[in-house]
């Protein structure tokens, strides 16, 4: 009895326990908000940036400093009451939704750190950040977005052999029409992939181009996919079948179509993660 005892007061008083409880519940929290605000964009690309996120720090968790200091743990644990207690007292979150995972990040980071070891979670931080990009665009930014998403939209139904008609954001075909909106622009999406590109130039350094075209490669699978989906969705309001609609705007197909982009985006990465490891293989052989 006595063994257990002081085993379990030695976990508990070790830091790297605290934080992981402390971080898993406030992932718990934000995650069951978002599901609870019937967002299955934002919740499907929480649920990858918070894997992503978590997974990179504990990969780095036996070289990460855990030295703060008061001011800095009063200012995290701040942030983190301060969003806990909006949150609760929020009927519509809105943007908050959006925010909160930067502010929980900071403040948990904060804690665990202080500010002079800010600098350890920087992407960390900063893949967060892109959530909160959809709510911290411009209306003329996310307009010209979606303008692009319609045009590629037609394009691609056009490419292949439909009677599409564009007029400004507007997708028309024979037996019906569709308008994209800013939900559907893909904003998020391509926030998502970004914020995936920044952890693995983090992850595995690049040389400067290629530090270049991760992230353009990133958001131009988010774009795409998202763009494909707008054009499968077109042609499902053509047929009149608004259940399938419904599944892919704001269902489960929505979720798939981000899966796929990371999916794909994954692909690359391991490409070029093994086109690097053969260019040093090579280097050594000569």
């Amino acid at each position: 009895m006595k063994t257990n005892k002081l085993a379990t007061v030695t976990r508990l008083a070790h830091p790297q326990f605290w934080l992981l409880t402390i971080g898993s519940g406030l992932i718990a929290i934000h995650l069951t908000l978002v599901w609870k605000a019937e967002n299955t964009n934002l919740f499907g690309t929480s649920f990858l940036s918070w894997a992503a996120v978590s997974f990179i720090v504990w990969e780095k968790r036996d070289n990460l400093s855990l030295e703060s200091d008061i001011l800095s743990s009063f200012l995290g644990l701040a942030f983190i009451w301060i969003a806990l207690i909006r949150s609760a007292s929020m009927n519509s979150f809105g943007g908050f939704l959006y925010a909160s995972p930067f502010i929980f990040g900071l403040g948990l980071a904060l804690i665990a750190s202080g500010f002079q070891g800010l600098k350890q979670y920087i992407g960390e931080l900063i893949t967060l950040l892109f959530l909160s990009i959809p709510k911290l665009l411009p209306e003329w930014a996310i307009y010209k977005i979606t303008l692009l998403t319609a045009k590629s939209s037609a394009f691609i139904l056009w490419y292949i052999g439909f009677d599409v008609t564009l007029t400004g954001i507007n997708i028309y075909l024979p037996n019906g029409s569709v308008e994209v909106l800013r939900g559907c622009s893909g904003v998020e999406l391509i926030s998502q992939m970004l914020g995936l590109a920044i952890l693995f130039l983090l992850v595995f350094p690049q040389s400067w181009q290629y530090k270049v075209l991760v992230p353009i490669v990133a958001a131009t699978v988010g774009f795409m996919m998202n763009a494909g989906r707008v054009a499968l969705m077109t042609v499902i309001v053509a047929k009149d079948n608004m259940n399938a609609f419904d599944y892919w705007h704001s269902g489960n197909g929505s979720l798939l179509f981000s899966i796929i982009s990371v999916l794909m985006f994954g692909l690359f990465c391991w490409f070029l993660i093994g086109h690097n490891e053969s260019k040093n293989q090579d280097s050594k052989l000569s």
